[in-house]
């Protein structure tokens, strides 16, 4: 059993460090795409300086993400190599889709937006960068394909003790692809946003470049709502998915040991004992558990007891319940931070129509750390999803102790996972380093003749090549 759990503590930390640069990958590229598209619409230089400027951390979080990534596929292979020759057949596909199709998509156009600004005009300028957001998205997708067979195993034959494809096309309808892969990219967007808005926060703080940080936190804001209240509607969706599809996962997430009464209400807070079962201290909205599973106001929800009932008959005698505190805060956690970005987005909106929020030292102040909001929120979304599928690494077909590498000793894992980690410190280490300095710089101002290839946007005042 050592095996198992160092195993899924290194697929823990490695995937939970992936998922930092991922979304902001994603909200980045996206506001970058609006910022320039700003720029060729409204034919205002400052555009382009916003673009440049944000355009930095999104290069380095990109060039990071890349890495970490990497890493994060060698475990497929080291630590869970009888996972990988059960689903390889189907697991391997949308993952190979992703590296040739929407990786190599982002990374071209990276570079024909870096070095062909000076080449291209305006429109097929600011029309790559669009597609570098969109493959952004696309690997997002065909990610998450791979991810929901493991949580809702479709279109797969089980063949020679494996499990083979048979239709591709239920692969990419899976239901539950449908609900986390908006749900995964507004959350992305919501991280993008409010980086800009910390950071924009910060300068007007300092009272620095004023109108350029208006400007930048204006768009994160919109932005910043828009990703939170897509949140929550996707949200929603997700709930009531699970009833049907992981009722076991929902029964955790609400700790909810025997069968609710109709209608059912939704738990806010509990104290778990160390058994995990839920005892004293609850605070309950009534109805809203009802709601947020069937879109009623009745309705009750099986408890954990008797869905592991159904699960014995259904696949053998075992212990089919997940770790309920984990699954149960980290539920509550997500919803948490989901709300407030919604709420401070909404407040930095008013802020912004009675024309306060430079002046508004108490709320740049606060939306500075709230940077860190997002990316809570996105990584207790991902234990949540992944530990509440326990004990199942493929839902219903293979458990996580079955999924091992069978001959990779404990010791052997234990040495990956220090130096997995080692690496990890270090590349965090160097990208905070390098967001640290360029916040200090900020936007460079140079002078018209002032063009060189550490300006390729040229924003020095020289315009593009191509008419």
């Amino acid at each position: 059993m050592e095996e198992v759990l160092l195993s899924r503590i290194q697929f823990a930390s490695t995937t939970l460090f992936h998922f930092i640069f991922v979304p902001l990958s994603i909200g980045l590229a996206l506001i970058i795409a609006i910022m320039q598209t700003l720029y060729v619409v409204k034919k205002k230089e400052i555009y382009m300086k916003m673009t440049k400027f944000w355009s930095i951390f999104f290069l380095i979080n990109f060039a990071i993400g890349v890495v970490t990534g990497i890493f994060q596929e060698f475990q497929f292979g080291m630590n869970w190599s009888t996972y990988s020759r059960f689903v390889g057949d189907i697991f391997g596909a949308p993952l190979a889709v992703e590296a040739l199709l929407a990786f190599f998509l982002e990374s071209t156009f990276i570079g024909i937006w870096i070095f062909g600004a000076q080449k291209l005009s305006k429109k097929l300028h600011l029309a790559s960068i669009w597609l570098v957001s969109i493959g952004t998205i696309l690997s997002a997708f065909w990610i998450l394909a791979a991810n929901s067979f493991m949580q809702n195993p479709v279109g797969y034959v089980l063949q020679n003790g494996r499990a083979e494809m048979n239709d591709i096309v239920a692969l990419l309808t899976n239901e539950k692809l449908w609900v986390a892969f908006p749900h995964t990219i507004f959350g992305s967007i919501a991280t993008g946003a409010f980086f800009v808005i910390g950071v924009s926060a910060f300068y007007l703080i300092k009272k620095r470049q004023v109108d350029f940080f208006k400007k930048s936190i204006t768009i994160g804001l919109v932005v910043g709502l828009v990703g939170g209240l897509g949140l929550a509607f996707t949200g929603h969706s997700q709930a009531q998915y699970l009833m049907h599809a992981q009722p076991m996962k929902m029964a955790a997430a609400e700790g909810l040991w025997e069968d609710s009464g109709d209608p059912a209400a939704w738990t806010v807070v509990a104290k778990i004992d160390s058994d995990e079962r839920v005892t004293t201290g609850r605070l309950e909205i009534p109805y809203l558990l009802s709601y947020l599973s069937y879109n009623e106001f009745s309705g009750k929800v099986l408890g954990m007891n008797s869905l592991n009932e159904q699960m014995i008959a259904e696949h053998g005698e075992g212990d089919y319940i997940p770790p309920v505190k984990t699954t149960f805060w980290s539920f509550r956690i997500m919803a948490g931070t989901g709300g407030a970005l919604v709420v401070a987005s909404m407040l930095g909106l008013l802020l912004l129509f009675r024309k306060k929020i430079a002046t508004s030292t108490f709320y740049l102040k606060l939306m500075v750390p709230v940077i860190f909001l997002p990316f809570i929120g996105n990584s207790f979304g991902w234990i949540m999803s992944e530990v509440g599928r326990q004990p199942w690494v493929v839902n219903g077909l293979m458990k996580t102790a079955d999924a091992v590498s069978p001959n990779v000793s404990a010791g052997s894992i234990l040495f990956s996972l220090i130096s997995f980690s080692a690496v990890y410190a270090v590349l965090g280490i160097i990208m905070v380093i390098l967001f640290i300095k360029v916040i200090q710089r900020g936007p460079e101002e140079r002078k018209p003749k002032d063009v060189s290839v550490t300006d390729p946007f040229n924003v020095g005042g020289v315009s593009h090549g191509t008419k």
